[in-house]
This record gives structure tokens, sequence and C-alpha cells, in this order.
């Protein structure tokens, strides 16, 4: 009899377990224990306990680690620098979702010519997330697919959840179980409902499947997450960090009044996909948490060393500029958190 199971899948490409890969490519305990801390300070931030501004920055997504480990080395020394005043954590996004099709970032495709080496796409991106954590930088990403998780998420110290997958209930399942603070990002027709529920469910026990470290097929029991927060990222009708927005967000958030749990994306809606409007939005919310609203925890940008973007099917692609969304660069998100630092401190 013919076969009616994987009729259209062409191929089963054996990967190694989590353990495996993390055999081969081990975090020395110091580094293990740094990530540890940034989580525990990212929660007195969440808190309210450290009342720092919170800058979670870099790059859309990572697909030259040469210039990614540059512009590290840059926000390092910035991250020490206004330490006192302004928390740091670096983007470091390895998965991109897309509404149709296209490069789905480093770990799915990290060649950029459609090989699909997943295999060498997590081990680069576990290596470079231990040269950033090396720099004394914490790092951020996004959780996509919910198996990535095992491999790289020790060096991990933030999560964001899109906007385009915050109402799975997949992703709300695999958030109640990460060991740090996680961020949902509102929808992308700019309604907060949705990111509110994930708020809710992931701060919950769950029982769902998925792999253990082994990569064993496992039902995965988590405690939930109460470390979990929202993200303001406009939407399809428009910005949503006004003063009104960021009101309304926070009384739905019915938090206590200590607690800071609201994040604004910069880029996005907010900027109406203008990655030159970012350091307007900054500006303005950066003014609203100067002027006394500190239950806004921070702030999110997209930069790298050089603005704007490209298309991936230019060749030569120019270094140090994004091939997803726009970035400003690296000299003007110098400037903005500098001058916040300074302003900060009048």
């Amino acid at each position: 009899m013919q076969s009616i199971e994987n009729t259209r899948v062409s191929e089963f490409i054996p990967l190694p377990s989590p353990v495996q890969l993390k055999a081969k490519i081990p975090a020395p305990e110091s580094i293990l224990e740094n990530v540890s801390s940034w989580r525990e300070e990212l929660r007195q931030l969440l808190s309210g306990q450290d009342p720092r501004l919170l800058v979670i920055v870099g790059p859309c997504s990572i697909h030259d680690v040469k210039a990614g480990l540059e512009y590290a080395r840059k926000l390092a020394k910035l991250c020490h620098d206004v330490k006192d005043r302004i928390a740091i954590v670096m983007r470091v996004y390895f998965e991109k979702p897309r509404t149709t099709i296209g490069w789905k970032g480093l770990i799915n495709d990290p060649e950029l010519d459609g090989s699909h080496d997943i295999r060498s796409g997590l081990q680069i991106a576990r290596e470079f997330l231990l040269n950033v954590a090396s720099l004394n930088l914490p790092a951020g990403t996004e959780f996509l697919d919910p198996i990535v998780p095992q491999y790289i998420a020790d060096l991990i110290s933030w999560v964001a959840i899109g906007a385009r997958t915050t109402e799975s209930q997949t992703h709300r399942e695999m958030a109640s179980g990460l060991s740090m603070p996680v961020g949902f990002k509102n929808a992308t027709d700019g309604g907060m409902q949705v990111a509110l529920d994930a708020m809710t469910s992931a701060r919950h026990p769950h029982h769902f499947l998925g792999i253990d470290s082994e990569g064993m097929t496992a039902v995965v029991q988590t405690k939930g997450n109460p470390d979990a927060h929202i993200i303001l990222r406009g939407g399809n009708q428009g910005p949503n960090y006004s003063e009104a927005h960021i009101e309304d967000c926070l009384v739905r958030i019915k938090a206590a009044e200590s607690q800071r749990l609201l994040l604004v994306d910069c880029s996005h809606g907010n900027s109406s996909k203008d990655y030159k409007r970012q350091p307007e939005v900054f500006r303005e919310v950066f003014r609203q948490f100067k002027n006394g609203n500190r239950r806004i925890l921070g702030m999110m940008l997209e930069s790298h060393l050089r603005e704007g973007k490209q298309d991936l099917a230019q060749k030569p692609l120019v270094y140090g500029q994004s091939i997803t969304d726009g970035c400003i660069a690296w000299e003007s998100t110098e400037e903005l958190i500098r001058t916040a630092y300074e302003q900060l401190g009048s």
C-alpha cells in the first residue's frame, strides 16, 4: 500500500540534541553566573526595586557575526559607561517571523543562500551568544520556534514574543516555562488585549508536548512565568506610545503601583515603519519617564553599525547594514542613550 504519511516531507535531517550541542560549545560557569545575575537585575527593574531605565537595543537581526560582534563591542563600552542610570540589553535576534516568505534568520539559513543549514545555524548562534556574554553584555532575543530555547536559552537574559505569535497558545505555553523575563508585543492591528491575555496565560502553569535536553519528545510541565510583561509596538491603526495609550495600558495591566511592566518598541508601528522616526519615539517616551511616569520600564531600538537596510539579493552586501528592518546608525544610537543618561543626572 502506498504510504499516506509524510507525503509532502522530502527529508528528515537529524540534529544533535541540545545537551550534545552544549557539550560541544559549553558555557563557562562564570558566564552562566552572569546570565543569572542579569536576569535578576531585569526582575528588579520589573518590580520597581531598580529605578533605572531599560534600553533593549541592537540589530533587527544578526546576519553577519563579524559586524554583530563589532556592534556588541561598541555597545558593551556604552553599557559600562551608563550602567548607573540605564540598563542595556543587546538585541540578538536569530529568528525572523515572515508574513509570507523570506529569509527566516541566522539559525534557519546562516549562509543567506537558501541552503538552510540549521545544524550550523544553531552552532553559530550559540557561539555568538557566548562572545556577547564574554563582553559582559546581556542578550535578549525573540523565540519563534519552540524547540530553539533548549539549545541557547541558557545564554539569554530577556525574551520577546512577537506580535504575530503573542496570540499563539504554543508560545504562551513556552513562555510559561522560560527561565527569564518575557515581553509580549501587542497585536499587529495595535490591539492590546491579546498581549494582556498572553501575559496572564504565561504566568500560569501549563502542560504541553515538547523536547527535553536529550532531544526526546516529552510532556513539558511548567510552573508559570511571573516576569511576563507588555511591549507596545504600535499597529496598523498607528502608534501607541502617547501618554494616553501608555496610561490606558498601565490601567489594563492591573499591576501594583510599584511594578514596571510596560516597554515601548520605538520601531514597527510606533515609527510607522520608518526607521528614521525611532529617535522621535525614543525622546517622547523618555520625556514621559523623565517627567515622572516611572512605571515605564524602558524602550526598544533597532540599531546597527550603518543606518537603513539593504536587499539580501544585493551583492556584495554592505557591511554592518540590516537585511531585515531598517535600523538607525550606531552614532545616532549612542547620542540618544548618552543624552538620556546626562538628562537623568540633571
